[in-house]
């Protein structure tokens, strides 16, 4: 069971480990902020506000700052964009990219209502508790790292089942809103990620990050950092710069999802590639291709076998300077 200690108790507790005074005291700093916030405000308006931040600084606002560049220098934009002069924003009318922007905003606040309302519904109509946990005891850092890797791989596997089969299945009744809404655009730039009919953006968006922390009933500060992970790769990944600040990760999910875009939507349905490969669905270079050709970019293989070469004769060295002294007495 996930456990947590109050930050006072736990520096005290981490002294050998820490090796900076200052380290200590931003850690009670922050404790006393976040006790501080919890006694001015309520949990429910703390987890509203602090998704809303997150989205906007981690989405929001990196999205409309690359809306601007694309719009304000479109030839010097065009010089990154992956798929070139098609993937310029500008290629859209002013009313058309008004209303893609304002749909995107509109929406990445629906899923903050929709979240703080259930759990409103959850504590004050139902009285049970919370699906996100809102307490003055901070997650230790392994109970952090342990629920955003579960909670990243069950949103993995969600987005990608939902993707395929509620938004691209001709059976699904969500299928063709999703096609003329999000699908209407063949390049995707970052506004892009949210761009969609509500309800194809709750099943195929919102769901796939918000269950996985119900789930587990994360705490709020862990769901926190969740999101504002998402928020980045949507807003690199959409992007459709060809230069990206990770050439193997978010360079690849990049170039997976212009494949699904332009092939409007027949395959490359997860966002890291692994469950497409695993089932058939990519387009193009799989992820597996991707990790290859980085590695013989910066011939790991090659480097690999130095090393080893090197460590094998370090190791004879010391054998034969051993059985010398020994022959020598």
């Amino acid at each position: 069971m996930a456990f947590a200690i109050p930050l006072p108790v736990l520096s005290f507790l981490a002294v050998p480990a820490l090796s900076s005074y200052s380290t200590q005291l931003n850690i009670l700093f922050f404790y006393m902020t976040w006790s501080t916030l919890l006694f001015s405000y309520s949990p429910l308006a703390i987890e509203f506000f602090g998704t809303f931040a997150i989205r906007t600084l981690f989405y929001t606002l990196p999205s409309l700052l690359f809306l601007a560049f694309d719009t304000a220098i479109p030839n010097v934009a065009v010089l990154i964009k992956a798929q070139g002069d098609p993937a310029l924003p500008s290629r859209h009318s002013p009313k058309r990219l008004a209303f893609i922007v304002a749909l995107t905003l509109f929406n990445v606040a629906l899923g903050v209502a929709l979240q703080t309302a259930i759990d409103l519904l959850f504590t004050h109509v139902f009285n049970i508790r919370s699906n996100l946990r809102v307490t003055t005891s901070l997650p230790l850092p392994w109970e952090i790292a342990n629920d955003l890797f579960r909670g990243l791989v069950l949103r993995g596997v969600l987005h990608y089942y939902l993707h395929r089969f509620g938004l691209h299945d001709s059976r699904s009744p969500i299928a063709k809103w999703h096609q003329n809404w999000q699908h209407s655009i063949r390049v995707s730039f970052s506004m892009v990620a949210n761009f969609d009919h509500p309800v194809c953006y709750l099943v195929g968006r919102w769901l796939p990050a918000y269950l996985p922390a119900a789930l587990f009933r994360s705490h709020i500060l862990t769901y926190h950092i969740m999101v504002a992970l998402l928020s980045l790769e949507e807003a690199f990944t959409y992007s459709g710069y060809s230069i990206l600040p990770s050439t193997i990760i978010l360079a690849g999910m990049a170039r997976r999802l212009d494949g699904h875009f332009m092939n409007e939507g027949e395959g490359n349905f997860g966002a890291s590639g692994l469950l497409d490969w695993a089932f058939g669905t990519s387009i193009g270079r799989d992820v597996l291709e991707d990790v290859k050709a980085e590695m013989e970019k910066h011939d790991v293989e090659g480097r690999t076998e130095n090393a080893v070469g090197n460590a094998v004769s370090n190791v004879k060295g010391k054998a034969r300077k051993k059985e010398k002294k020994s022959s020598n007495k």
